[in-house]
């Protein structure tokens, strides 16, 4: 519970691990189905993928700090390196992100900040034109 000299996070804000879930399930759902993301995810199941960007996204918005417990400093460039981001890999990704914020119903400016961060991050991890 938050006092009124309490800043309430973002994570709080917009609902807490239930709608980084959502987010991040819808999101997945897309990936899934996806030709051209689907080859970036080397596992057979998309389950350990989602509760990594999942426990990820509720650290950076202000959650607990289980994902940097568990995998360290995110080091995102890094991470994905070895996977070609093209640049209509970063517009599907956006097409399911997109539906993921969708889903989770945010008001307009919850919406606008997160779809802001996720528009460039995405362009940031753009790593090939081919």
């Amino acid at each position: 519970m938050s006092s009124p000299d309490t800043e309430l996070s973002f994570y709080d804000e917009i609902g807490g691990e239930a709608t980084f879930r959502t987010i991040v399930d819808t999101f997945y759902a897309g990936v899934a189905e996806d030709d051209v993301l689907r080859p970036l995810y080397p596992e057979q199941d998309l389950g350990p993928a989602t509760e990594r960007f999942t426990l990820f996204l509720i650290q950076y918005w202000g959650g607990p700090t289980t994902y940097s417990e568990a995998r360290g400093h995110p080091r995102l460039r890094m991470r994905h390196a070895p996977f070609a981001v093209t640049p209509l890999a970063k517009d599907r990704w956006l097409l399911h992100f997109r539906a993921g914020l969708d889903a989770a119903k945010l008001t307009p400016a919850q919406d606008e900040q997160f779809w802001d961060y996720v528009t460039h991050a995405a362009q940031f991890m753009v790593n090939s034109l081919e």
